[in-house]
């Protein structure tokens, strides 16, 4: 028999609009894990940190919606009976008829991903809370998963991801259970934490929102920056057909080099040199090589998609040469008045003994 339907009604009216944290749960021991957006009506396997998989499903009706929160998978079975929650005499054996499929993967309380006699739900709101999957989905899922895989559930209508080339997408679905309004500038403040809000218009935006048909509005592509090990709010960006180019108002911010910008040749300056600029948005960039010059760095792409830059040392002046043995001094010498005349020998004159009355001669010597 299957748990997961007894009392389920009840169950989910009194979460509806709360945050659910399913209380204990063995792990799995494994970074894989399943993440549910109820808002998109998407089901992802992460496996060892990447997506795997991706199933579209069907979520709780708005009368009985599915809890959100993070749980763990709890038990497996093959072939689950079904009983009715409102008769629990009533029952339905494994078979074409059993509203829960071949396969459950229950994660909390009496919820569950399951499969469905009901293949024209998925993509909506029917269940009484529970995940319905297509029949062939939940069975390539079920070997997958293991007692203690983590299971995230949320309700995200905007969704942001970075392709693995770079490439940012986004989306915007339906507000299903009427929980979370969008509006031009929260979505422009998330887009904008990818730095990529500068490449759309408010109307461009706005008409998103408004349409909220979950289709992919694809941008250029952006890169994290860091610089010394520190990381930037800005980020390099590529637009389609277009070199690389860094922020310039960042990279000033960070290397502490100012910057003058002409805005008739549209050309950058600093002490290290001029570049022609480019504006996105309300942003001014540089080309990635012409910025690294501008603002003494170095450094490039790495695998990661970060680009890793590193402030230029100023490179030291080499030490003075010491003069050869053979290098000519001049020592002076100095006549005494001729009242002081004597038959000795001209002495050097010495800094302590006062300044001569009269110079005589200029002696070249070597020195010792």
């Amino acid at each position: 028999m299957k748990k997961a339907v007894i009392g389920i009604i009840a169950a989910a009216l009194m979460m509806s609009m709360g945050v659910v944290q399913a209380a204990g749960g063995a792990s799995a021991g494994t970074s894989d894990r399943i993440t549910i957006n109820l808002a998109s009506r998407i089901l992802t396997l992460y496996q060892n940190g990447r997506k795997a998989y991706m199933y579209h499903i069907c979520a709780g009706k708005i009368e009985t919606p599915t809890p959100v929160g993070n749980f763990t998978v709890s038990d497996k079975e093959e072939n689950p009976t079904w009983i009715d929650p409102k008769d629990h005499k009533k029952r339905v054996e494994p078979g074409e008829e059993n509203p829960l499929g071949q396969r459950w993967i229950g994660f909390y309380d009496m919820y569950g991903i399951h499969g469905t006699n009901r293949p024209d739900s998925i993509g909506g709101y029917y269940s009484n809370g529970c995940i319905r999957l297509n029949e062939e989905d939940v069975e390539q899922l079920y070997p997958k998963v293991e007692i203690g895989t983590k299971v995230e559930i949320y309700y995200n209508r905007l969704v942001i991801e970075t392709m693995d080339d770079g490439t940012v997408v986004y989306y915007v679905y339906p507000d299903g259970y009427g929980r979370q309004p969008l509006d031009v500038r929260s979505v422009r403040k998330a887009l904008d934490e990818y730095g990529v809000g500068v490449f759309l218009t408010n109307e461009d935006i706005s008409e998103k929102i408004e349409n909220e048909d979950g289709g992919p509005t694809f941008l250029p592509r952006t890169f994290r920056i860091e610089i010394d090990d520190r990381w930037l709010s800005a980020r390099a960006v590529m637009p389609a057909d277009s070199p690389l180019y860094l922020p310039v108002q960042a990279l000033s911010n960070v290397t502490k080099i100012d910057y003058t910008r002409d805005v008739s040749s549209g050309t950058v300056s600093t002490v290290l040199g001029t570049a022609q600029g480019v504006v996105f948005g309300n942003q001014l960039f540089v080309k990635a090589d012409e910025g690294k010059v501008l603002f003494g760095l170095s450094g490039d792409i790495d695998a990661d998609r970060t680009m890793r830059l590193v402030t230029n040392k100023p490179i030291e002046a080499k030490p003075e040469e010491k003069a050869p043995d053979n290098k000519t001094d001049y020592v002076v010498q100095t006549e005494k008045p001729a009242a002081e005349k004597s038959t000795s020998k001209m002495n050097v004159f010495l800094p302590e003994a006062g300044v001569p009355s009269k110079i005589t001669s200029i002696v070249q010597g070597k020195t010792k």
